[in-house]
Formats: structure tokens, C-alpha cells, sequence
């Protein structure tokens, strides 16, 4: 049974006010009340509802998070540096996990706004923010994560996604390969497209060609699947360099590829990924992979909300872009 405040005064023998400051201004309360009302609280097992004293207020001490794929490692560090970064503010992170569906997202968005959140960040599974614009002009500061603004109605922290394509392109056409395939998908994922475009250009400037193999989702199973797809081929007909959209796809390929043995990493396809998640480095052939600071995409996004929360209106809309970079690994140049 839920414990009351007035239970609390009635225990202490003082009145609800009294209670009241212990909970929320204890320096205005004499020393001996407060024990003695938190004596009460602790035998009566008294657990104060955050939730209604926010409301009433009008705000809350929590902020949402919503990330493309929960079981991506990458998000794991954006959520940390977020966490991290609010913790130092007095708030706390909720996270939701939209595993790439829009309607997915639109539920957390939805559940975001009932609880009043102070603000949201967001990873967006498509290009359709019209749900968020409606809870910013509502109030609830928005800041996109992982994703530039196309518009000056929201802050963002970003990675520029096309330089990375290109990055990673250009380092496959510098170890000699000239067949190269980008895997990854869906298109409807702004970073996928952009990942893809750089490539595309780094290629198209070399006179190379860039063949695409989509996936459906961002996963180390539909890397696989490509995998054994590329394995069924003739040995001529098949690329000798791979870019994939994410880490995750790039392990599951090395997996098809080392299960049957019929492709060795990297003489015959060459592999580059995406984000530098732990596993890059501990794959059975360590992976070259595009690095972003997952967990300072975090951090920087829980800044830029504080400023709109702190200043409202009156706060410039910040884009933080960072520069992805480059790791060589194995999976295109092994170690003499």
C-alpha cells in the first residue's frame, strides 16, 4: 500500500508543510525536524512520487532518448555519453529503442511526450520529423542525434557521414582494389544514404566501379546473408573490396566468409565498416572500420537540450558536426 505524505506528518507530529520542506528545502527546516521526519519516512518505507511533484510543477528532471537500433554497440556509447553528461545536470535518461521502425519511434515519441520529458534526443528512423516538430512547438526541446538538420527548427550533433563513404573508399582504392560493393540499408536511414554517397563519389572520381548490395536492417544476420550471397558467386564475378554500412554487417560478413572458408580476408574481398565498435577490433580478422565518438555525440546532445531548456526561444539552434576518421585494420591490410 502506497504511504501518503500526510501519514508522514501525522508519525512525525508535524504539519504537511513541515514534510513538505524536509523533501524540498530541508536548510529551512531546524536540524532535529528533519530527523525526525525522516525517521518517520524511513519506518513508514515512504517513497516521495517525482513524477506528480514534476507535473504540478510543470517540468520534469528526465529526458528521452530514442536510438535507431538498441542492439547496435554504437548506440550503447551514445546513450553512455548521454548518460553521463545528464547525470552531471541532475537529470536522468530514458531511453527507447526504435529498431528502425518509424511507427516504433512514434510510440516512444508519443510516450515521451505524456510523461513531459524536459527534452528529447533522437536518432530518426526516416525523414518525416513532422511529430517532432509538433513537440517542440509544444515546448519539449528536440536535439537530432547521429543526424545533421536539414532545417534550422532543430539543434543536432552529427558525424559527416559523407566524408566517411569516402574515407572509406578511398583507402580500399589505395591498397589496389578496384571492384568495390557497398552493403548496407535501408536507403530510408539518412546516414545509410549518405555513407553511400560518399562511397559513390570516392569511386566514381577513381573510374571504379561501386556495386550496392542492400540489406533490410543494419544487423550482423543481413551481413551474412550478403556474405553467403557473394560466396555463391564465381570467384570472378564477385567485388574484392567490401564497404559496409555499419560494423555489425561488415562482422557478419567476415562470419560467412571464415564458416565456409571459401573467401579469405582480406587477399580476396577486402572489408571496411562503420563506427568502430568494440567488436571491430576483436574479430577474428580485426576490422578496418570509419570511427565516430559515439560517446561524444552523447554528451554534446545532452548540451545543446540544456541550452534550449535554460533559454527557450531565445537560444540559437546549434549543428555539431564531427569529422569521422579512419582505423586500419586487417581486414584490408594484414600485418608483414
Amino acid at each position: 500500500m502506497t504511504v501518503s505524505v500526510r501519514e508522514v506528518a501525522a508519525l512525525a507530529g508535524v504539519s504537511l508543510g513541515t514534510v513538505s520542506n524536509v523533501l524540498n528545502r530541508p536548510e529551512k527546516v531546524a536540524p532535529a525536524t528533519v530527523e525526525r521526519v525522516q525517521n518517520a519516512i524511513a519506518e513508514l518505507g515512504f517513497v516521495r512520487n517525482d513524477s506528480a511533484r514534476q507535473l504540478r510543477a510543470g517540468r520534469s528532471s528526465t529526458v528521452g532518448l530514442i536510438v535507431l537500433d538498441g542492439g547496435n554497440p554504437f548506440f550503447t556509447d551514445v546513450a553512455r555519453g548521454a548518460e553521463d553528461a545528464a547525470m552531471s545536470k541532475g537529470l536522468a535518461v530514458l531511453i527507447g529503442n526504435s529498431d528502425e521502425s518509424t511507427e516504433r519511434e512514434a510510440t516512444y515519441v508519443d510516450l515521451f511526450e505524456e510523461r513531459r520529458v524536459a527534452g528529447l534526443l533522437i536518432s530518426p528512423a526516416g525523414d518525416d520529423l513532422a511529430r517532432l516538430a509538433r513537440l517542440r512547438d509544444q515546448g519539449t526541446a528536440v536535439v537530432l542525434v547521429d543526424r545533421r538538420a536539414d532545417d534550422e527548427h532543430f539543434a543536432s550533433v552529427s558525424v559527416d557521414d559523407v566524408a566517411g563513404g569516402r574515407i572509406a573508399v578511398s583507402h580500399l582504392l589505395a591498397i589496389g582494389r578496384q571492384r568495390i560493393a557497398f552493403v548496407g540499408g535501408p536507403f530510408g536511414i539518412r546516414q545509410v544514404a549518405d555513407r553511400h554517397a560518399g562511397a559513390l563519389a570516392a569511386a566514381t572520381a577513381a573510374g571504379a566501379s561501386l556495386e550496392v548490395l542492400r540489406t533490410t536492417s543494419l544487423s550482423v544476420l543481413e551481413g551474412r546473408r550478403i556474405g553467403e550471397e557473394l560466396q555463391r558467386r564465381p570467384a570472378g564475378s564477385r567485388p574484392d573490396a567490401v564497404f559496409a554500412a555499419n560494423d555489425l554487417i561488415a562482422v557478419g560478413l567476415e562470419q560467412a566468409f571464415i564458416m565456409r572458408g571459401s573467401v579469405v580476408v582480406p587477399d580476396e574481398i577486402a572489408i571496411v565498416g562503420y563506427d568502430d565498435i568494440a567488436f571491430a577490433e576483436a574479430a577474428v580478422v580485426p576490422l578496418t572500420s570509419i570511427r565516430q565518438p559515439a560517446q561524444d555525440l552523447g554528451r554534446q546532445a545532452i548540451e545543446l537540450l540544456v541550452r534550449q531548456v535554460e533559454h527557450g526561444q531565445d537560444v540559437d539552434l546549434e549543428h555539431v558536426e564531427f569529422t569521422p576518421e579512419l582505423v586500419v585494420r586487417q581486414s584490408t591490410v594484414r600485418e608483414r
